[in-house]
């Protein structure tokens, strides 16, 4: 009879000896060997796949145990797909990571589809704030704002809460805009396709970091218009280019626009999935700032000819805090106008 409770006693040790352990195993000691996914919430080839790769190829050396990042497209519903399985089906213990829209932080708040709670996600920062565009190709008749807000134009569209549905939707709702969306179109390589091709006459958020980095040429040869930019301020280089906010008309009309142009603060956001442990986020969060000032990583996106305007987790937990106490009444004005 007193052999099973010794037993027990020694059970009971050991797996509190396992659990002291495992309590004990620092972050060095976690990463080491270890290999981070990185999921790219669009197609190759566009500007968020572009910096997203960049940040797998610097972000590991900085954080304890180098592990290794390995970039991974998951495309699907304007990046939708990527933030849900971050949030919920990615492991939870710092091995995973995600890059996605911009919008996608504050797309629960507009759109039932979207499972999450963007306050809720481990952010790691951006690495740049941004400037969307809607363009049309040389061939359209609309060739400024003013020409989009008198002629039909067909544009091309990616999927519910995608930056070139949303405003196209926006400048629908808001200025009586009257553009046909043919969403679809998974990225922002095949838009741009589709647009030299004729099949549309161009699309919205077109970030002005990719035109800079790739279409530089079509913008100044005029073979590509630039309509409008959305930002909480003007991009330098575009200074005759309109800013949607400057355009609207009623404070209504600036509060919905508001919604949306804070996520062109949190642009190229890079994120954990939420519950991760504290010392682990702690880790990735301060191995993101490094990044951002290793010169290998400077050197790179001097190379690429890439925009670096850096945006603190603190800065992005802080903006969808507020974000998120919007009054329901501007919220519901807001998911209203991003759809049709």
């Amino acid at each position: 009879m007193r052999y099973l409770p010794t037993v027990l006693t020694r059970s009971v040790v050991v797996g509190l000896l396992a659990c002291s352990s495992a309590h004990a195993q620092s972050v060095e000691e976690f990463y080491t060997g270890k290999t981070i996914n990185l999921a790219i919430g669009f197609t190759p080839g566009g500007g968020y796949d572009l910096y997203g790769r960049l940040v797998a190829r610097h972000l590991g050396k900085h954080i304890p145990g180098k592990p290794a990042i390995v970039a991974q497209n998951m495309p699907g519903a304007g990046s939708m797909r990527a933030a849900q399985h971050l949030y919920s089906i990615a492991p939870k213990d710092g091995t995973a990571l995600a890059t996605f829209g911009r919008q996608m932080g504050i797309t629960p708040l507009l759109n039932p589809a979207a499972q999450y709670d963007g306050t809720k996600f481990t952010w790691l920062g951006s690495v740049t704030n941004e400037v969307s565009t809607c363009v049309t190709w040389n061939t359209s008749a609309v060739k400024d704002w003013a020409g989009l807000l008198k002629n039909p134009v067909t544009f091309a569209g990616d999927g519910p809460g995608a930056d070139p549905d949303v405003f196209a939707n926006l400048y629908n709702n808001v200025f009586n805009t009257k553009i046909k969306i043919i969403s679809g179109y998974r990225g922002t390589n095949p838009m741009i396709l589709a647009m030299e091709r004729g099949e549309v006459d161009g699309f919205c958020g077109l970030s002005w970091s990719t035109v800079k980095s790739r279409h530089m040429d079509w913008f100044k040869n005029k073979t590509m218009n630039v309509l409008v930019q959305a930002a909480l301020q003007k991009e330098a280089d575009i200074p005759d280019v309109p800013l949607a906010l400057d355009l609207a008309k009623t404070e209504q009309q600036r509060q919905v626009l508001k919604v949306f142009l804070y996520g062109q603060e949190m642009a190229r956001p890079f994120a954990a999935p939420p519950g991760i442990p504290a010392d682990r986020r702690a880790a990735l969060v301060a191995a993101f700032e490094k990044m951002l000032k290793d010169p290998e990583f400077l050197g790179e996106i001097k190379k690429l000819n890439l925009d670096l305007n850096p945006i603190s987790a603190s800065a992005i937990d802080g903006m969808l805090k507020e974000l998120y106490a919007t009054p329901k009444d501007v919220l519901e004005r807001a998911a209203q106008a991003a759809t049709k």
